[in-house]
């Protein structure tokens, strides 16, 4: 059996930040709509960082409208909460994205909860929960609908009767993935650590979603021959050069064994450049998607 198919997830990026773009475009000439993107960053995780300068970078090159909040890990809970509730009033922005995880003492289901679910552009209040839940239009967190993207390219936009094995059942990834999945007609099973008999579970998907966050947790024989791969997961491991290794070096694996699961799969997004190009780009339409809808456009 040949090598599975390369998902290219940077290249499916691109393409929807093009599509993005031209439809902020639109919005200005024709409706004198701007699509704004405000972003809370509180404190000073190294990671978050580079993901909210990427995502300002992104949204300023679709010709959005861009800003940035950067407060201390020290902000008191009433000021990040009056801070949102802020930008829920301001009419240039569509969207807000308060930065997790937020540091300790700062409650992150209450922040989620104070955004005005139309601007909810991660989709995680439970608003846009129960939306989705429902089967109503929402804004959907933004991974698990690059992960729809990614599958309709690969697959086609006719998912119906697929079977579907989701691994992981977070908030964030699994569970909203898996009712977009059912949105899309695939017969849906969520599993997760404690699954029994996990293998022969996943065994049985034409998709199979690897949301669970353990570095490869999925072997290449957990995989059904043929199956499209859709792996989540970002973890850093120590490099298998001992030499990098003793230097402390690590590197980017997905939640499925990449090299025995591309022997088997159909179809695979890497780690990196898999999943993650995709989220970003999502954050960029799920905006302008907010932006059409409070103007009722």
């Amino acid at each position: 059996m040949s090598e599975a198919k390369l998902i290219d997830g940077r290249a499916a990026a691109d393409s929807l930040r093009s599509q993005v773009a031209s439809e902020v475009a639109d919005l200005k000439a024709r409706f004198g709509v701007t699509p704004g993107l405000a972003v809370v960053l509180v404190g000073e995780d190294p990671a978050s960082q580079v993901y909210v300068r990427s995502k300002g970078e992104q949204s300023l090159a679709a010709g959005m409208h861009s800003v940035t909040h950067r407060l201390s890990a020290d902000t008191p809970q009433d000021v990040l909460i009056g801070l949102v509730q802020s930008l829920n009033a301001d009419p240039a922005i569509h969207g807000i994205l308060v930065q997790m995880p937020l540091p300790r003492g700062l409650d992150e289901k209450a922040v989620v909860e104070a955004i005005d679910p139309d601007k909810d552009v991660d989709g995680l209040h439970v608003v846009n929960a129960g939306r989705l839940s429902q089967g109503l239009p929402s804004l959907s967190p933004c991974t698990p609908l690059g992960c729809m993207i990614l599958l309709r390219q690969t697959l086609g936009d006719d998912l119906s009767g697929l079977r579907a094995v989701v691994v992981g059942r977070s908030i964030l990834v699994g569970r909203p993935v898996a009712q977009l999945l059912l949105q899309a007609d695939c017969t849906v099973t969520i599993a997760h650590s404690r699954t029994r008999e996990l293998a022969a579970v996943c065994r049985e998907a034409d998709i199979l979603v690897a949301a669970v966050g353990r570095p490869r947790m999925i072997p290449g024989d957990w995989i059904r021959p043929g199956a499209a791969v859709i792996d989540v997961g970002i973890n850093r491991v120590p490099f298998d050069d001992p030499a990098k290794a003793a230097e402390g070096r690590t590197k980017l694996v997905g939640d499925v064994d990449f090299k025995s699961a591309r022997e088997v799969a159909g179809a695979i997004t890497p780690v990196p450049n898999g999943v993650g190009p995709m989220t970003v780009a999502c954050l960029l339409a799920n905006t302008v998607t907010a932006a059409r809808r409070i103007h009722g456009i």
